[in-house]
């Protein structure tokens, strides 16, 4: 039973961009902290972007992996019940599976390394020099 549905990978040219939904059919993502986390060949899964659960009106906090600072945004659609991972200038560094993960009213700050309840299914991100 699919609880998120991530969308948008595919194959992008070095310094190209992708944009990445991460979508949840049966709750609301507003009310969930929610997570961008990778896995490339041969390593292990890190967490890339994350964005907690708070009131959406007060800008809700975000924290990104150091090696995608400056690149990766992430951001709620609350209309659209998505959060979206917009990735700038990609690198062959990039390349992997990209996942989403969700945590009911989690609001604890740092959430890049928190157990997450909900998964998606992934979707891959290529990226060529």
């Amino acid at each position: 039973d699919v609880q998120l549905q991530a969308s948008g990978g595919g194959l992008v040219r070095s310094e190209g961009s992708l944009r990445l939904s991460c979508a949840a059919p049966r709750f609301k993502l507003a009310n969930y902290a929610v997570a961008w986390l990778r896995q490339a060949p041969g390593k292990e899964r890190e967490g890339v972007s994350c964005i907690i659960s708070e009131d959406p009106s007060a800008g809700p906090p975000k924290y990104y992996a150091d090696s995608v600072k400056g690149r990766f945004t992430i951001s709620r659609d609350n209309a659209k019940n998505t959060v979206d991972l917009q990735m700038n200038n990609l690198t062959p560094d990039d390349t992997a599976v990209y996942y989403c993960a969700a945590l009911r009213s989690y609001s604890g700050g740092y959430c890049l390394t928190i157990t997450y309840d909900y998964w998606g299914q992934g979707t891959l991100v290529t990226v060529s020099s």
